[in-house]
């Protein structure tokens, strides 16, 4: 039987201080996750900046997240590439720290067409992970098709997709095409709400670094169909998600982060620290929407 994905995930950040990995801070990062009641945890993915992190600290941060959750929640590694080769072989690395599944991206810059998709992730599941797709044409170029999609829910180690196009005519007809073989988690913090109300089954996010609460508590609501009580959370998390995504990703959500004194606002190069008037304007927002600076929310 096929691994059941649900429910609310964190695409972690991974915090830095100068110029290496805070172990420190990623342990605490994650049990604050687990407190605000997450579902699930994602290192290493576009949040996770895994596209500057070397293949050893890529390893590292997924073992340690491993270690610190303990088996409580699902970790799903993100080991994809341009290479079906190296994230076959990564793949393999992940599985062997302990990662319960791995986050496949569609492969950046190559565009390869649908049947080079199909098998590149139907490869990327032989390496013995189940398989997590990840759809996000704004920074692949590419996008799986429904019928691709429907295909590749077929195979027995793909187990979900995380779709980040936020177009929910695509996301009712991958969900029609997959005919529940899959589960699908939205990978767009705008449009998680109404994706779950529409069949969704989770999210993996980027706003429950700052509040995992909020999120779980969103994706309960459009699962169970509850608009007078999802629809604030909805309007929270867009607001939210607006200043999360003020600037190329993981730069403002590691700025708010450390605002709150939970990490610092490092990342690498080529992203660059905010400028001074977007500092403002986080800081601003964060106190607008009621957390406090450098403190627990």
């Amino acid at each position: 039987m096929k691994m059941r994905l649900e429910g609310a995930m964190t695409a972690l950040v991974t915090p830095l201080r100068g110029g290496a990995v805070d172990e420190e801070a990623l342990r605490a990062l994650i049990e604050r996750q687990l407190e605000g009641g997450i579902q699930g945890l994602v290192p290493v993915g576009t949040t996770g900046e895994s596209a500057t992190l070397d293949d050893a600290e890529r390893l590292r941060v997924i073992q340690i997240t491993v270690e610190q959750v303990r088996g409580r929640v699902p970790v799903i590694a993100g080991t994809g590439s341009n290479d079906t080769r190296q994230s076959v072989a990564f793949t393999r690395l992940a599985r062997e720290v302990g990662a319960d599944a791995a986050l496949v991206v569609c492969p950046p810059y190559n565009k390869p067409n649908q049947e080079g998709l199909f098998q590149h992730f139907k490869a990327v599941g032989e390496a013995g992970l189940p398989v997590v797709l990840y759809n996000v044409p704004g920074r692949t170029v590419v996008s799986l098709t429904a019928a691709t999609v429907g295909r590749l829910a077929a195979l027995e180690r793909v187990v979900a997709i995380k779709e980040a196009t936020a177009n929910l005519q695509l996301d009712t007809e991958m969900m029609e095409a997959a005919q529940d073989r899959i589960t699908f988690l939205s990978g767009d913090d705008f449009t998680t709400f109404p994706f779950c109300a529409i069949g969704g089954h989770g999210c993996i996010s980027v706003v429950s670094n700052l509040d995992p609460a909020l999120v779980v508590a969103a994706v309960k609501a459009g699962r169970a169909g509850d608009v007078a009580a999802g629809l604030p959370l909805h309007r929270k998390l867009n607001r939210l998600g607006a200043l999360c995504f003020a600037d190329a990703n993981p730069t403002p959500i590691k700025a708010l982060l450390a605002d709150l004194g939970l990490c610092a606002d490092e990342v690498r190069l080529p992203l660059v620290p905010p400028s001074a008037a977007l500092r403002e304007r986080l800081r601003s927002g964060l106190a607008a929407e009621g957390y406090a600076a450098g403190g627990a929310l």
